[in-house]
């Protein structure tokens, strides 16, 4: 019970209400939503909004904008790390669920992620060869599968596991990039997956924008998140003073090492095809597509989409940040989070939205009017059909899909009982 996976929305009612039995057999009493939660989610969706539409530099000045500064890179990490929140509600709560209650949301989280990647390959289809957007989508699919296996561990478990994925995943990515082949598309698409599987499994896991394996650090951090007691003040104040010292720290680190002890040196030692401005162009703007395997220092720098252990660490702690920060004020003032909190109880209606009007390609004139349409047609979309209607429209046939074959393994639990 509680909140929805960010993504994949499940509607609950109103605090107070009888919900399903649990393995106990006792009624199960579902919470009101927690708005933060909600607001952070839609503020994810916005930041992605704004990558994807309005310009990363000043076309005067040639410097750094600051929705770029704010979200390039963390938009799609605080997305992450609510989805694991959402997870760790929808698979118990505090206390997870057992046998064959998680067995049976296993089994609807695998059908979800099975419907979200055919849902990002046919967005794929119909955007163009150089996209406007890199869809996450597809790789939402691949971070749900990952998931699986670990929905019913502890919280401090889970932490030390997102510790070691935040480390051993961009160390594995680095070793293997001469061995796996080069993405050949930003957006993967069902003819890809058709003609060349290896190369796509390749992409979603450890080559593309948002690969799945140091993208499992924000899901694990999630799902601990999403066990802990996220309505009281205390444990809402820990997340946001955590996570700025997580930024904080992981800033530092690059500061230190990279700015001050020598690292930026190295870089230019062991990549000498790359100059000084190049360098300073992956730690600004990130790789294209990935980061060069010619030093370890390169593990350092915290550039979105570089997925290295700082920048995953900054993204951490950025979006534990934000998911606090937001939490504290839906407390005495989530009415005024409501097209912030709207939005993101829907993101998987919106954010498909937003691709495929995208893919029209009429927003590259006028950029600023633009983000504009996509973000207030969200909110006003978002608060007009949650009063109506309560659930988003695909996270509803999303649910009621999902929702069918976790009770074809209840019913054949109680069947065999």
């Amino acid at each position: 019970m509680g909140e929805p996976t960010s993504m994949v929305s499940i509607h609950h009612p109103t605090s107070g209400t009888r919900g399903p039995t649990g393995d106990s057999g006792l009624p199960l009493v579902k919470k009101s939503r927690l708005v933060g939660v909600d607001a952070a989610r839609g503020l994810a969706l916005v930041g992605m909004f704004s990558i994807h539409i309005l310009p990363a530099w000043d076309p005067e000045t040639y410097e750094v904008t600051l929705q770029w500064q704010l979200f390039a890179g963390r938009a799609a990490a605080l997305f992450a790390l609510l989805a694991g929140v959402g997870l760790a509600f929808s698979t118990g709560g505090r206390t997870a669920h057992r046998g064959r209650t998680m067995t049976a949301d296993r089994v609807g989280l695998l059908i979800r992620a099975v419907l979200i990647t055919v849902l990002g390959l046919l967005v794929n289809q119909v955007m163009p060869e150089d996209p406007p957007a890199y869809n996450i989508l597809t790789y939402y699919g691949m971070f749900f599968l990952l998931a699986i296996p670990f929905l019913h561990l502890p919280a401090r478990t889970l932490f030390i596991l997102a510790g070691v994925t935040a480390v051993t995943a961009p160390v594995l990515m680095q070793t293997l990039r001469g061995v796996l082949p080069a993405m050949e598309v930003y957006n993967p698409t069902i003819t890809g997956v058709l003609t060349d599987p290896g190369t796509v499994l390749s992409q979603l896991l450890f080559t593309g924008t948002y690969p799945a394996a140091p993208y499992l650090t924000y899901l694990l951090a999630g799902v601990a998140i999403g066990r802990l007691n996220l309505r009281s003040l205390h444990v809402q104040v820990r997340l946001l003073g955590a996570g700025l010292v997580l930024a904080l720290a992981a800033w530092l680190v690059y500061w230190v090492l990279i700015m001050q002890a020598g690292g930026f040196d190295q870089l230019m030692s062991s990549t000498p095809g790359l100059s000084q401005e190049q360098i300073d162009e992956i730690i600004i703007w990130g790789p294209d597509p990935v980061l060069p395997d010619t030093s370890w220092w390169w593990l350092l720098i915290p550039g979105p989409h570089t997925n290295t252990p700082i920048a995953i660490l900054y993204g951490l702690g950025s979006g534990a940040a934000v998911l606090g920060a937001f939490l504290l004020i839906g407390r005495k003032a989530g009415a005024w989070l409501l097209p912030l909190s709207a939005a993101g109880s829907m993101t998987l209606t919106l954010y498909t939205a937003h691709l495929l009007a995208l893919a029209a390609m009429v927003h590259y004139e006028v950029p600023l009017l633009w983000f504009l349409i996509h973000a207030g047609g969200a909110a006003v979309f978002a608060v007009a059909w949650q009063r109506a209607y309560g659930q988003g429209p695909l996270e509803l046939a999303l649910a009621r899909t999902a929702g069918a074959g976790r009770g074809l393994v209840l019913t054949s639990a109680r069947c065999e009982d």
